[in-house]
């Protein structure tokens, strides 16, 4: 006689995304990915992977941690490695309604000019309106809730439309990626 299949339990786990900012970049706050892995899993993560060296970090998590993960791999990082680096997390679902919602890729833009600027907090409507259209000539962006769609023809490196500019004039903290890396991080958040 054939026993039927052990029901598994359902599992209240969410995929994140989480970015960190100013990893490995020039030189300053070296982390190896081994240990920002192991960081994530002391934290009750599981099927932690890294893509890149500059702290881009999918894990599966369970959803009643989600809210505190980022203070707690922030809180993590300063005790274990000296190292004070903003975290912004999101879920696959929202890292996927990013992808599909990109104003500049619907108009035509090429991708190589489309960055995401993620923030940590959404800001305000006064403040996004406080924002200058005009800072950048020839550059773009769009605040929808806690993320800025860049579009940078003139190549991200000339942009004024910086960390800086939008983390002093929304009060919040934020982290760019490319977009080809934002794709990479969909790819790796979706169900195997």
């Amino acid at each position: 006689m054939k026993r039927a299949a052990k029901p598994t339990a359902p599992t209240d786990d969410a995929t994140l995304v989480a970015l960190l900012r100013g990893v490995n970049v020039g030189g300053n706050n070296k982390l190896a990915m081994r240990d920002l892995v192991a960081v994530f899993e002391a934290l009750g993560c599981g099927d932690v992977r890294t893509y890149i060296q500059s702290g881009n970090v999918v894990a599966r998590a369970p959803a009643s941690a989600v809210d505190g993960l980022s203070d707690a791999v922030a809180k993590a990082l300063r005790a274990g490695f000296g190292l004070d680096v903003p975290v912004v997390l999101r879920t696959g679902d929202a890292l996927a309604a990013v992808v599909a919602a990109n104003p500049y890729l619907a108009a035509g833009a090429d991708p190589a000019t489309v960055h995401m600027m993620f923030l940590r907090d959404a800001p305000s409507a006064a403040q996004v309106a406080a924002l200058d259209p005009a800072r950048s000539p020839g550059d773009a962006f769009t605040v929808r809730g806690r993320d800025v769609f860049l579009h940078c023809p003139n190549g991200f490196a000339r942009t004024k439309l910086t960390n800086d500019y939008f983390d002093r004039k929304l009060a919040t903290v934020s982290t760019v990626r490319n977009w080809k890396t934002v794709l990479t991080l969909l790819a790796m958040a979706q169900p195997q």
